[in-house]
């Protein structure tokens, strides 16, 4: 064997010995990797697994409570509903797609976004080939057209200003310099869809996606010097003066100057004065959600406070920390406190199921998912309790819907459901009055705790409202 030959093998050997040394690395690294304690926090036993929506013991099932001459009906009308829902809300930008292995073929993967009926380029569309004698490339939409500038002697474009865009060159570079210029522009205005774009090479082809969205005008809140301009208590108040006057006489005494809103809903509305207090009169019985929309319609503060109308502020209930939280972390929507120390925080887990049966929804009590980054007292989760500063467009964009007129909270977080970042935490603390049988009158008794029809309803309401095949309290 000559020298050069064993120099081959030498070279060949060394490169195996090298791979199977770095597929040796990378099998230690992973089982390091899997064996080792988790630096995260656990996901929460809670969370389904992948599969079905699957109604299993312990949830209710929606369609045995409703009435029976009225099922068939509903059904109807929700298969309505839910499709147009999903013309609303679905896109083809939510198509699940695939890049391909070893394509010549360069195009934005994610963020091309552009304005309805407005020309924009296309970044990055690039062909990168070897040596051919003709290139040829063929780009097409569904709801837009396609242009670029017009080609040199070398170079030839057809379907300019259509869905298909063909460009064919001897020299690459100059068929590259096309691609550089090519825009697209949708045909038809719609503030929020998409598109996919098919780009083509010989036997090569990928589909990359398109956004088409009108901008936001931003709207933003003058958060001032102090509290007062930035944030707004409300409340919610039925047949409960006495109460009320407590809450009232403790907001002032921590916070002199701060605006209190009242939606009141009682038979015989009592006035209630003061400095930066606003009271708004409804018709008798309204409910609930109801006021929360009245009173939350009328803040003009970047966030307010809700609170029940038999609640006391103490020495403890400090607006403030809950402000820096929500100001260091602008994504969050709503950050609950403490309630005579209790939080009564939730997790909330919906798993879609089959489209003509609903989805599966479990609201589990102190489920929560894992402290905030900076506040290892506060914990994000899916519903808070009753104490709770929130933003005040993020809330008014879910609402409270006022068909949940006596009893009702966790309903708003599940509107809100995925469109609420949430938390909660344990260093503000507001208290709560105590009772006696003096305090309310048989009316508010009777308001305060509704019959089961009035249940019956909301299983009802969650069926066709929200799509549910069943519902789980855990």
């Amino acid at each position: 064997m000559g020298v050069l030959s064993r120099a081959r093998l030498l070279v060949v050997a060394v490169v195996c010995v090298t791979i199977l040394l770095s597929f040796y690395s990378v099998i230690l690294t992973h089982k390091e990797v899997s064996t080792a304690p988790s630096q995260r926090s656990p996901l929460p036993s809670h969370l389904p697994s992948p599969g079905p929506c699957n109604c299993t013991k312990g949830y209710s099932i929606l369609k045995d409570h409703l009435p029976k001459e009225k099922y068939e009906e509903l059904v109807k009308r929700r298969a309505k509903e839910f499709q147009q829902h999903k013309a609303r809300t679905s896109s083809v930008l939510s198509r699940l797609l695939f890049a391909v292995a070893n394509s010549p073929l360069q195009y934005p993967i994610q963020g091309y976004t552009v304005q309805p009926l407005t020309s924009t380029l296309i970044p990055g569309l690039e062909l990168h080939a070897g040596k051919r004698s003709s290139y040829k490339v063929l780009l097409s939409v569904s709801k837009g057209i396609l242009t670029t500038e017009i080609p040199a002697e070398e170079a030839t474009v057809k379907g300019a200003g259509e869905a298909v865009l063909i460009i064919e060159s001897s020299s690459l570079g100059i068929l590259n310099h096309l691609l550089a210029k090519v825009s697209y522009a949708s045909t038809v205005y719609h503030i929020n869809t998409g598109d996919l774009a098919s780009f083509q090479f010989e036997n090569h082809k990928a589909v990359f996606p398109i956004a088409i969205k009108q901008p936001h005008l931003p709207v933003l809140y003058d958060m001032g010097t102090n509290i007062n301009s930035q944030v707004t208590i409300t409340t919610k108040t039925f047949l409960r003066y006495s109460q009320l006057k407590v809450l009232l006489n403790s907001i002032r005494h921590f916070y002199s100057k701060i605006k209190v809103i009242i939606a009141d809903d009682s038979f015989e509305p009592e006035h209630i004065t003061g400095e930066n207090i606003q009271q708004y009169i409804m018709p008798p019985a309204q409910g609930w959600f109801a006021g929360r929309n009245l009173a939350v319609s009328q803040v003009t503060t970047k966030y307010f406070l809700w609170v029940d109308d038999d609640f006391v502020f103490t020495e403890k209930t400090k607006i403030e920390k809950l402000v820096e939280v929500m100001e260091a972390n602008p994504e969050l929507d709503v950050i609950g406190g403490s309630v005579q120390g209790n939080r009564f925080y939730f997790s909330l887990v919906y798993e879609e199921g089959e489209e003509m049966d609903g989805g599966c929804l479990y609201r589990k009590s102190h489920g929560k998912f894992h402290s905030l980054p900076g506040y290892p007292q506060c914990f994000l989760a899916s519903g808070v309790v009753n104490f709770f500063l929130a933003r005040t467009d993020a809330a008014q964009k879910v609402g409270f819907d006022p068909q949940l007129q006596r009893t009702a909270h966790s309903e708003f977080f599940m509107d809100g459901l995925g469109s609420l970042l949430v938390a909660t935490c344990d260093d503000v603390v507001v208290g709560h009055q105590q009772k006696t049988d003096k305090d309310t009158d048989s009316r508010y008794k009777k308001f305060r705790n509704p019959e089961r029809s009035v249940n019956e309803f909301k299983l009802e309401l969650h069926f066709f409202k929200n799509h549910l095949k069943c519902i789980r309290y855990g």
